[in-house]
């Protein structure tokens, strides 16, 4: 018995500890100890598409449940408008983020601009199909209703000019803005609705390690605030909604819109400046952004400090593939059953780019970027000299960066 038990010690003394950190929530938008994260920007309705994307990072099997184990999925908006599916696309991710729970994973599902637009009625993007998705039996009659409701407003606000309408050739027009299934759309889309009450509990930026993400990007304008207050600011300007007043929800720079990170000149100082005050202001290494197609590939911006994700998943944008996956061991595309690690600083993009497009050899979209990329840069013009260099008159003073405090 003392020799079973004096091996069955050693045995335990000769196991390595666990070091590998714990998953941990620290709040609603800051999580840690995260194993591996899979970030899939726009999905745009188109549900074959999504399930492809999932696959090929290993989120679900083949019957479509969850086979991510403790990975983190992080979808950065926009999974509405242009196709058809999004109902079908939030239905089963809301089915899979109770399937990944119990396996020690998790789903983030963030908000997009166009998340904000099906909740306050900006109804540009959504397609027949969407509507066709909320039809019931009842739908005629609702419409039917919704219908006399348009006449008594309209007799109301001019009715000289109500009396005159010819009100068939307005039915027609009317009833292509608002089909069957509009009405049954609006109510699920309201905030106390099935799908506006999703948005309500999502985050519009989320810390996952030592990486921001969001759909946008976050300007120098919204900076100061938390991941919390800008969540906060967007629930309060959807539920507060005014089209006279512009507000974080449709402000070019605010967090649901910003394009900056995805645009911005890589060779303006004085952005790459006000860029790292910004990293340096939340304590991050990255920010993955969506919102901005980039015609297939996961593009990583100013040395990585930021990776433009929406790739263009939808059949809309081209049926493109790619998702980023970041690991202890670095940041990785995933283009189907390739798997291609991003390069750490812009000198590597060249060499990375054609990775992908070997990978996706007819992505016409890629070989245009690559030729950009080579193409010698623009003559600058011959500058005219100042009349006055110092600046002495003019009180020209030097140019500060952004900040963030």
């Amino acid at each position: 018995m003392k020799l079973k038990i004096l091996f069955l010690t050693m045995v335990f003394l000769l196991v390595p500890p666990c070091t590998q950190a714990k998953a941990k929530k620290i709040n609603d938008h800051h999580w840690t100890g995260v194993e591996r994260v899979v970030a899939i920007g726009d999905l745009h309705g188109d549900y074959g598409q999504y399930i492809n994307v999932m696959r090929s990072a290993g989120l679900v099997d083949h019957k479509q449940r969850w086979g991510g184990g403790k990975t983190h999925l992080v979808q950065t908006g926009d999974i509405t408008d242009r196709g058809a599916d999004s109902r079908k696309i939030i239905d089963h991710l809301l089915q899979l983020k109770k399937q990944a729970k119990k396996k020690g994973g998790y789903i983030h599902l963030l908000i997009g601009n166009h998340e904000t637009m099906n909740v306050i009625g900006d109804l540009r993007y959504v397609s027949k199909g969407e509507f066709d998705a909320f039809r019931t039996k009842n739908s005629a009659r609702y419409q039917e209703l919704q219908w006399q409701h348009q006449l008594e407003w309209m007799e109301s606000r001019d009715a000289e000019a109500f009396a005159t309408l010819d009100q068939d050739t307005y039915r027609k027009e009317w009833e292509q803005r608002v089909p069957l299934g509009w009405v049954e759309h609006r109510q699920a889309w309201a905030l106390n609705g099935e799908y506006g009450g999703w948005v309500s509990d999502n985050q519009v930026a989320i810390r996952v390690n030592d990486s921001i993400f969001l759909h946008g990007g976050i300007s120098s304008k919204y900076c100061k605030f938390s991941l919390e207050e800008m969540t906060g600011q967007v629930m309060k300007a959807m539920k507060n909604y005014n089209p006279a007043v512009t507000t974080i929800i449709d402000d070019p720079l605010g967090p649901v819109w910003y394009r900056g990170l995805a645009q911005e000149s890589e060779d303006d100082e004085i952005y790459i400046q006000t860029l790292d005050n910004i990293l340096n202001r939340y304590g991050i290494k990255h920010m993955v952004v969506g919102h901005s197609p980039t015609g297939g590939v996961v593009w990583p911006r100013f040395d990585q400090r930021v990776v433009v994700n929406d790739t263009g998943i939808a059949a809309h944008y081209g049926s493109h593939k790619g998702v980023l996956e970041i690991t202890a061991g670095g940041l990785v595309a995933i283009y189907g059953d390739q798997r291609i690690p991003l390069h750490s600083d812009n000198e590597g993009r060249e060499a990375y780019l054609r990775a992908v497009i070997e990978a996706d050899s007819n992505n016409g979209q890629l070989k245009a970027r690559l030729a950009r990329m080579l193409a010698p840069p623009p003559a600058e013009p011959e500058a005219e000299a100042p009349s006055d260099p110092a600046g002495t008159e003019t009180g020209l003073a030097e140019v500060i960066p952004g900040t963030c405090r």
